[in-house]
């Protein structure tokens, strides 16, 4: 896959798992006490979807772009406050530009609240710094997403979410990703951690899960505290281009597994390419 986002912005991919992402920050809202979101791999922040790299891979329009043309039924309210994020961004009503996880989280942030945003690659930072215009409640740091997962837990605020999306250039980008993960859940097993992934090999994917969801027992027996979440827009051929992607949630919100029984279902006549998406909702086994 190619680290620069922007020739991905917006696709089914980031569709799903912001609105997975804003579930889980609304959630947080629910108690006075403030929270912490870390983001490991944090990006640009904004996308130009009119620039050359969006328009090049054009995965926008079967994403986002379609999203917001859809009818959702009974999942519109539980996806309104997602899309009412990407409308500020768009004021004029064209879809031009579409906001990075920084930003989204940025939204959903209460003045009690904070965000840590891992970015090493020089040129996407200094446009985080400034997409984010040096906001007090947002801090950008200068360190690899794996050096700073476990050192930056637990936070302060003893609550809040960690969001792994690391570029998966490497080939054991998974292994890189469980011990990742493993590091910091064992400093702060407290806390809700959503890890995306790439679901185009079925043994990676299984693998991922079952190492996640192992830690998870270890530290809480006899619970399932983790939620395994797949969305597929075509069959993977084997052939460039991402039809499938994941997501592990990591102690979710009570209510996540519910408003994605409502949620999944309507994004598969969208979001499908020739024909309609699937979804997988179940939780994760060691």
């Amino acid at each position: 896959m190619n680290y620069r986002h922007a020739f991905h912005a917006g696709n089914f991919a980031d569709v799903v798992k912001h609105l997975v992402l804003t579930r889980i920050l609304l959630y947080l809202q629910g108690k006075e006490s403030a929270f912490r979101v870390i983001d490991t791999h944090a990006g640009a922040g904004l996308y130009d979807l009119t620039g050359e790299e969006a328009q090049r891979g054009g995965e926008w329009r079967t994403g986002i772009a379609r999203l917001m043309q859809a009818r959702l039924g009974a999942a519109e309210p539980l996806v309104r406050p997602y899309l009412d994020i990407v409308r500020a961004f768009n004021p004029q009503r064209e879809l031009t530009a579409y906001p990075g996880s920084p930003l989204i989280v940025r939204a959903l942030l209460r003045p009690q609240d904070r965000l840590t945003a891992c970015e090493l690659e020089p040129s996407a930072r200094k446009q985080l710094i400034a997409n984010l215009h040096r906001d007090p409640q947002a801090r950008v740091v200068d360190l690899d997403g794996w050096t700073a997962l476990p050192a930056f837990v637990p936070p302060k605020e003893r609550r809040g979410l960690v969001l792994i999306d690391p570029p998966f250039e490497n080939a054991d980008e998974f292994a890189i990703l469980a011990a990742g993960f493993g590091a910091a859940f064992a400093k702060w097993p407290q806390g809700i951690y959503l890890l995306w992934y790439p679901a185009k090999s079925r043994r990676a994917c299984d693998d991922l899960t079952r190492h996640v969801a192992g830690a998870v027992r270890s530290a809480q027996p006899g619970e399932d505290r983790c939620l395994r979440i797949e969305f597929s827009i075509a069959p993977q051929t084997g052939q460039p281009g991402l039809m499938s992607a994941g997501l592990l949630v990591v102690n979710p919100p009570w209510t996540l597994a519910s408003d994605l029984k409502t949620i999944l279902p309507e994004l598969e006549k969208p979001l499908g390419l020739g024909g309609a998406g699937r979804y997988r909702l179940e939780a994760c086994r060691p």
